[in-house]
């Protein structure tokens, strides 16, 4: 049974969270939010936003980041290249860089930039710019909650590192396929992180992402105490 410790895990559609903590401290990762045609009407006004944490900057990820920045002034993390554009952007927000395998303190958070398999690019004007890689998040909440974010990502078999090393006690897995793992390659990525629950994203929200809950349910019906938290856009663990 997954015991968040007090902390809330809500899912806004496709690869965005939210993290509530017990004192109320709030952060999205990869903050796709006004424009989502996935998320709910009810969670596109936020009562306080104090971090982000961006796997990369494709649209469909980077989303909202800079009008949420503005009105929030949250801290923002991003990869080395994205740091630099945010910070060219003057949003009054806090932009904090990272690479992977660094961590920081976020407020209440504990993160860690993990590796992804993906590429990175920000559209700005008109021009498609590099971004730096693209990686994922390893984040701890209070308690000794530690969640994975994968970001978008192919199966690679450091995930195994991953799952030794951080010892997740929730991942939330991209199963789309085209752009991502489907749900065949998250499957295998479950065994190697050794994580036992896992909340599914980054698909429905295009034809394109064709990749299901019930089918990663179907690879992974052999992995023992297994949980798949196959969360509608917003719906919440606590």
């Amino acid at each position: 049974m997954l015991n968040l410790k007090g902390n809330t895990i809500t899912y806004f559609g496709h690869s965005t969270f939210g993290l509530e903590t017990p004192s109320g401290q709030f952060a999205l990762i990869d903050p796709w939010v006004h424009t989502n045609p996935r998320c709910p009407e009810n969670l596109k006004k936020l009562a306080r936003l104090d971090a982000i944490f961006l796997t990369h900057g494709h649209s469909d990820h980077l989303g909202d980041l800079l009008a949420l920045a503005k009105e929030y002034k949250p801290k923002v993390v991003a990869t080395f290249e994205t740091y630099l554009w945010l910070e060219s952007k003057r949003t009054g927000a806090q932009a904090l860089p990272g690479n992977k395998g660094g961590s920081q303190k976020v407020g209440d958070f504990d993160i860690t930039m993990t590796n992804a398999f993906h590429s990175n690019s920000i559209e700005d004007a008109g021009e498609r710019l590099y971004a730096g890689e693209a990686g994922g998040y390893i984040v701890r909440l209070p308690g000794g909650v530690t969640l994975y974010h994968a970001g978008d990502t192919a199966i690679f078999g450091d995930m195994k590192l991953i799952g030794e090393i951080y010892k997740p006690d929730i991942a939330c897995l991209p199963i789309g396929d085209i752009f991502t793992m489907g749900p065949r390659e998250a499957s295998f990525a479950i065994r190697l992180l050794g994580v036992k629950h896992v909340i599914p994203m980054h698909y429905a929200t295009f034809p394109m992402l064709t990749g299901t809950p019930e089918q990663l349910t179907s690879e992974t019906n052999d992995i023992a105490g297994l949980e798949i938290h196959a969360l509608h856009p917003g719906e919440s663990l606590s």
